[in-house]
């Protein structure tokens, strides 16, 4: 439990959740969606899978990223609280905004594969 906490207390870590309980995300999209640079992402999504609270996999070159279900099984409560308040970050509805745009755009089908 301890190790979630840890996770969670960073405003970036939550941002990112905050985008993830609306379906899964690639990581190029995550970086897109938030003005970050691709190490500064795969760090934050390093420490939520570790704690379990993410799950990811890889298609082709590209790695997505979803809540792990089990997180939302065994954590319920926690999930509700967390699906509630993230609402509620200041930089919640252009984040949201962000990522509309970010999904039309298309950004992993639309990258040049080197």
């Amino acid at each position: 439990m301890v190790d979630i906490f840890k996770a969670l207390a960073e405003e970036n870590r939550l941002r990112i959740l905050s985008l993830l309980m609306d379906g899964e995300m690639c990581v190029c999209e995550i970086e897109q969606c938030l003005n970050m640079t691709q190490s500064n992402v795969s760090r934050h999504l390093t420490a939520l899978k570790k704690c379990g609270i993410l799950e990811g996999y890889k298609k082709a070159q590209w790695v997505y990223y979803k809540i792990d279900n089990s997180f939302i099984e065994k954590k319920p409560d926690l999930f509700a609280y967390l699906t509630k308040e993230l609402k509620q970050l200041p930089g919640y509805n252009s984040d949201c905004e962000r990522l509309c745009k970010c999904k039309l755009q298309d950004l992993c089908n639309n990258k040049i594969e080197t």
